[in-house]
C-alpha cells in the first residue's frame, strides 16, 4: 500500500505544470539580460553583479 501511495505522489508531481510558466519567464529574463550585456558593454558589469547575487541565493537555497 505504501508503494502505491508513493507512486501516486510521484505521478502527481510529474503531471504538475504550475511552476513551468515561472521557469520559462525566468529563462527569458535571463536571455534578455545576457543579450543586453552583449549589446551594451556598460551594462554587462551590473548584470554580472545581479547574476552573482542570484547564484549565491540559489546555493544557499540548495544547501538547506
Amino acid at each position: 500500500m505504501k508503494r502505491l501511495v508513493k507512486l501516486a505522489v510521484k505521478l502527481q508531481i510529474l503531471r504538475d505544470t504550475r511552476g513551468q510558466d515561472l521557469i520559462e519567464y525566468a529563462l527569458m529574463a535571463g536571455f534578455v539580460a545576457v543579450a543586453a550585456g552583449a549589446v551594451m558593454p556598460g551594462v554587462a558589469s551590473s548584470i554580472n553583479v545581479l547574476f552573482s547575487k542570484v547564484n549565491s541565493i540559489m546555493i544557499v537555497a540548495a544547501s538547506s
